[in-house]
């Protein structure tokens, strides 16, 4: 069975917890050619867009539910949204939370909207919405 408007509200456990380290958030910031010192105080702060790093992640659990028949080489990343209470900061431990918030299938296609809400010591502190374009594969 396709993923379906049945599935909206499934959510996915993080399965390992995210530390963000110094050294993480440095190369993260170089890769994106932005050099603000936030990223080097003390205690180093992430760039926003790193909370993506993690709530990719968290995504792998979506697609090993077989039960979605999702698969990344069908898959096209459409739109991001970050939502913050606050950066993400050296020495956080972060959970990553997956949940499909919305399904539309039309044809052959499905779009599917996840979050991922991470939380560190039981705080949210970000909230990652991804649009995202599946194509089903073709059927004989």
């Amino acid at each position: 069975m396709p993923i379906s408007p049945d599935h909206v509200g499934r959510s996915y456990p993080s399965a390992t917890l995210y530390r963000v380290s110094r050294a993480k958030i440095e190369e993260f910031s170089a890769a994106i050619f932005d050099e603000h010192p936030d990223y080097r105080a003390e205690p180093a702060i992430a760039p926003p867009t790193f909370a993506m790093v993690i709530a990719a992640q968290a995504w792998q659990a979506v697609f090993d539910d077989a039960d979605l028949g999702l698969a990344l080489k069908r898959l096209v990343h459409t739109d991001q949204r970050l939502s913050f209470t606050r950066p993400l900061r050296e020495g956080d431990l972060v959970e990553a939370v997956a949940t499909i918030d919305k399904v539309r299938n039309r044809g052959d296609i499905d779009l599917v909207t996840l979050s991922v809400t991470l939380s560190v010591e039981g705080d949210d502190v970000c909230v990652a919405t991804s649009s995202l374009m599946h194509t089903r594969e073709a059927q004989s």
